[in-house]
């Protein structure tokens, strides 16, 4: 067998961007009360799951070849992936996968609490295939905004090299639609229990995250040069965001928390994913900076704006993924033959084709979520009902609970059936003050 040191760290990049599903969930799972852990972690287990099949049977298809328009390629291409025995492709396809599957798996934390599972499991695959494999076409793939596409000869190339408006942009997108279909969970802004109910669990996803991260942007890499280039930046942009965002937190409520702490990591990994291989070090620095504090201030603005974005998928995947995604405008090297940024003398025209590429990904992603959540809500109901709610997303969506609190909490259905239907018959009156209605925004 013959295979080459590049074909190596591809395969090992894939597997460890895979591993961010699970550390995702983790994350996700810590940030979340304890009666809705599992099923945090569980929606993040679907979508490995759900996506895998459809990556396999048409969702490479989509992203890659002769397309329709420029806006996604022919479901039909490589389907099955029959063609690519025998080729080192697969390796990429595999390695492409695991984007999709964490794009999507991203949206979840934003109805975390109240979300039917079983509607889940029929959002992401129509949303892996109607939003995120045309945006990935689209950038990477041959399309609109890729080398050559109609809207690079009039706006210019598109700089995003791991996914800052095809991964970030377009789940923070997406959630905050999800967020307004779903409606806000019942004691919003108002119940103190709405905090994370596992600290630990939340630093010990964002360390998988961050690790995984480096195959993420990484995975990639064709030169040594480009690959030192992107480790270093994916080393620091999260640690000068760290600091930042704990500097905002003292500065605003007078304690630096593990929580910020996690946050502020994530918030820098997602700003430097478009422009890990394009800018530098030092930038790289201030870049984190700049996100850390940001999306510090970002993540407070739903309870301004009264949405309820459970776990700040919105203030900080959507928030750092367009802080990042334009930074390039401003401070993208002159690499291959490129002006480079404003700070380099590179003029506007850089700065154009970043906004261009976020704006088109919060009308497709926005419209096509729209489009597919209120469908599923109109058809079964994206939402439980107050008493499910109430009683916890872990026992009524999956019989199963995180924590062994009693005789009435083993992970076995039988048992619990008739204690879940004693709770079930008793609906709690709300709070004062808090709006008990299921209606949504949208």
């Amino acid at each position: 067998m013959e295979i080459s040191a590049q074909h190596v760290w591809l395969m090992l990049a894939s597997a460890m961007v895979l591993f961010m599903t699970p550390g995702l969930g983790l994350f996700y799972g810590g940030m979340t009360r304890a009666k809705a852990a599992l099923n945090m972690i569980m929606m993040s287990f679907i979508s490995a799951g759900i996506v895998g099949v459809v990556w396999v049977l048409w969702g490479y298809s989509m992203t890659t070849g002769d397309g329709f328009l420029g806006l996604f390629g022919n479901p039909f291409a490589h389907f099955g992936l029959q063609d690519l025995i025998g080729s080192p492709d697969l390796i990429k396809a595999g390695f492409a996968a695991t984007f999709a599957i964490i794009t999507v798996a991203l949206i979840s934390g934003a109805i975390a609490d109240r979300a039917k599972f079983g509607a889940w499991a029929v959002f992401v695959p129509i949303w892996v295939t109607v939003v995120y494999c045309p945006l990935a076409y689209m950038v990477w793939g041959g399309g609109l905004m890729s080398a050559g596409g109609a809207l690079t000869s009039i706006f210019g190339q598109v700089i995003d090299f791991a996914g800052g408006a095809v991964v970030e942009v377009s789940s923070g997108t997406a959630a905050f639609v999800l967020a307004l279909i779903v409606g806000k969970r019942h004691g919003f802004a108002n119940d103190p229990n709405h905090r994370p109910h596992n600290v630990p669990f939340i630093m010990i996803g964002a360390a998988i995250l961050w690790f995984g991260w480096f195959g993420f942007n990484g995975g990639a890499a064709t030169t040594a040069e480009q690959a030192g280039l992107i480790w270093v930046n994916t080393l620091v942009t999260p640690a000068a965001a760290m600091l930042s965002w704990l500097v905002v937190e003292k500065v605003r409520h007078g304690h630096p928390t593990s929580l910020g702490a996690a946050s502020g990591v994530v918030a820098g990994l997602v700003a430097i994913t478009p422009s890990c291989a394009n800018i530098s070090p030092l930038a790289a620095v201030g870049l984190g900076l700049v996100a850390g504090a940001a999306c510090a201030v970002f993540v407070d603005l739903k309870y301004k704006f009264g949405f309820d974005d459970s776990l700040d998928v919105v203030g900080v995947h959507f928030g750092a993924g367009v802080i990042g995604t334009l930074s390039l405008g401003f401070i993208a090297l002159p690499l291959d033959g490129s002006a480079g940024g404003l700070f380099y003398g590179g003029g506007f025209q850089q700065l154009v084709a970043q906004g261009v590429a976020v704006l088109v990904t919060i009308i497709l992603s926005g419209l096509g979520t729209l489009v597919i959540g209120r469908a599923i809500h109109k058809a079964i109901g994206f939402r439980v009902t107050h008493e499910h709610e109430v009683t916890g997303v872990d026992l009524t969506q999956h019989a199963e609970t995180a924590y062994e609190f009693g005789l009435t909490a083993h992970g076995h259905f039988r048992q619990q059936q008739a204690h879940l239907a004693s709770l079930l018959k008793r609906k709690p009156e709300p709070a004062p003050g808090v709006e008990s209605r299921e209606d949504s925004y949208v």
